[in-house]
């Protein structure tokens, strides 16, 4: 099949990719000229574990191509993918829509017969139907235009496998849809042959599947944050409560290690968005408790601080402060909302000497944090260092050797801020170790 997919970011570049890989013959478009020029030489603009290589393999089966030109994806395809961003509004919690609408304003006009519109991005419930309304005033006389969801579910580390293989694949149609299940169908036939679900539903249930899953997994990640809050008050082990919680099925073990709370371009613009979408539909009381999973979140920055602040003796004014990782997760470059980032910039705030070392983000890192200092080298970061943290789990710092850094500290203080280090073999080499929710090991 032929489709195109509206945007190249990390959304749309990846889906675009997976597209031409499934076989099909794919136009990736975009407004910024800078962004296809990179994709069309075969560049990515960020980090992600495996796309480059399925990205050149397509354009070089030439499956695959980008363009600025929506004349010409207009006229490519009858299946049009929507990936552009729903950032958040500033100064408000609501997503600002005005990319997505953009794309309907510019392609529908130009669509010389009837297609179907499919939906990727995050947005508000609600917006499929009114994208749908617009379709409807723009589309040329004899022109049918459908509008339908899919939400996607990229984990950022692992979205090829995500759209390759995912775990299912939602779709939300208009009532009287009769082009859109059958051509996502036969899109995804690769897929559905693997036995990977296919839920067909109306537009606002495949619109609230998305942030409903979000939500649910930062309010996972703030109870065992906030339970880890009440640990460090009584002197409890979160990680191994973590442990006893995770062997009760109804439970399970996964995205319950407390630390230093999420970040990134999604979870948590997404649930703020969702909050204020509630409002407008006046449910908000449904949704009051996503502000505390909010808050409990951006409170584990400032006790990250608190707790290196005492991991320096009370003060961090003159401190040397090596910040290992500074994406907001592991297998990614993104610093959007970045956790770690945060907290060193307030480290450094608070007088600390911060230098920051990440695998992947250090360009990212520099342009959002220009004043802090950056390292070539976990060894080089933590160089006459008083505290190394960690805080991004890169598998690299999992697997330091504390007796090799000890001999390039100035003291022997590690502060674990994602709960991902063997304590035991720290303290082994004469560390202290700290960690939010945990006793400190010396």
């Amino acid at each position: 099949m032929r489709c195109t997919v509206f945007g190249t970011g990390y959304l749309g570049a990846t889906h675009a990719a997976g597209m031409a890989e499934l076989g099909h013959e794919v136009v990736g478009v975009d407004v910024d000229p800078g962004k296809i020029a990179k994709l069309s030489a075969g560049d990515i603009p960020f980090y992600e574990p495996g796309l480059a290589k399925v990205l050149r393999d397509n354009l070089a089966a030439g499956r695959l191509r980008f363009t600025t030109d929506y004349d010409v994806a207009a006229d490519f395809a009858d299946v049009h993918f929507l990936g552009v961003g729903t950032p958040q509004k500033k100064g408000e919690y609501g997503a600002d829509l005005r990319h997505v609408r953009a794309v309907i304003e510019e392609l529908v006009p130009r669509l010389s017969r009837s297609a179907v519109i499919v939906g990727k991005s995050t947005v508000p419930v609600g917006t499929a139907a009114e994208l749908g309304r617009l379709a409807q005033t723009l589309a040329r006389d004899g022109v049918e235009v459908e509008v339908a969801w899919n939400p996607e579910f990229l984990r950022e580390g692992f979205a090829v496998q995500d759209t390759l293989h995912p775990d299912r694949i939602v779709v939300g149609v208009e009532q009287d849809s009769s082009r859109a299940e059958a051509a996502l169908r036969e899109l995804y036939a690769p897929l559905l042959d693997e036995g990977i679900p296919f839920l067909l539903t109306d537009l606002q249930t495949a619109e609230l599947v998305k942030v409903s899953a979000n939500a649910f997994l930062a309010t996972k990640i703030s109870f065992i944050n906030a339970i880890s809050e009440v640990c460090e008050a009584a002197g409890a082990d979160v990680r191994v409560l973590a442990d006893a919680l995770g062997y009760d099925p109804r439970i399970g073990r996964r995205f319950l290690n407390a630390g230093l709370g999420f970040g990134g371009g999604c979870l948590p613009k997404d649930i703020r968005a969702f909050m204020a979408r509630a409002g407008e539909l006046g449910a908000n009381h449904a949704l009051t408790f996503l502000r505390e999973v909010d808050s409990i979140n951006m409170r584990r920055r400032t006790r990250m601080v608190e707790l290196t602040t005492t991991a320096c003796g009370g003060s961090l004014l003159g401190a040397n402060i090596a910040v290992l990782g500074a994406a907001f997760k592991p297998e990614s470059d993104d610093v959007r909302d970045s956790p770690a980032l945060n907290v060193a910039g307030m480290l450094q705030l608070n007088g600390a000497t911060v230098n920051v070392y990440d695998p992947k983000a250090m360009e990212n890192s520099q342009r959002l944090f220009p004043t802090l200092n950056y390292s070539t080298s976990a060894l080089e970061a933590c160089d006459r260092a008083d505290a190394v943290l960690v805080l991004t789990e890169w598998q690299e710092f999992v697997e330091l050797d504390p007796g090799a850094l000890a001999q390039t500290v100035r003291a022997r203080v590690v502060v674990d801020g994602r709960n991902c280090l063997d304590a035991e073999r720290w303290t082994r080499a004469g560390w202290k170790v700290f960690a939010l929710g945990r006793p400190v090991v010396a």
